[in-house]
């Protein structure tokens, strides 16, 4: 029996995906910490605006820090904090960046 082939141009994107919009942005920043909101939208596949309530929450919460550098802004990540549901909360920002960067 053969496998249908899987369409992952941006065009169609999955209609569900193991991680959150939050976390997409988290690995985002993670990897560039001073990407633009617009190319992280684009990354992602949400609104500018979605993006930025994301990295609102990311800041409340404590996961990152925002320092504005000129024109653009230079995110930092508090790579200790636990994840906030209780079924992951013994394992660290660190730990889901870390296995997500060996894949």
């Amino acid at each position: 029996m053969t496998r249908p082939s899987q369409d992952h141009s941006p065009s169609r994107r999955p209609q569900w995906t193991i991680f959150s919009n939050h976390a997409h942005v988290l690995v985002c920043i993670a990897r560039n910490p001073e990407e633009r909101v617009r190319e992280i939208a684009r990354k992602v596949g949400i609104t500018e605006r979605a993006v930025q309530r994301i990295i609102g929450d990311l800041e409340e919460a404590g996961v990152i820090t925002r320092e504005r550098q000129g024109r653009t802004n230079r995110y930092s990540l508090s790579l200790d904090r636990p994840l906030r549901h209780p079924l992951e909360a013994n394992t660290t920002i660190a730990e889901v960046i870390r296995v997500i960067e060996s894949a």
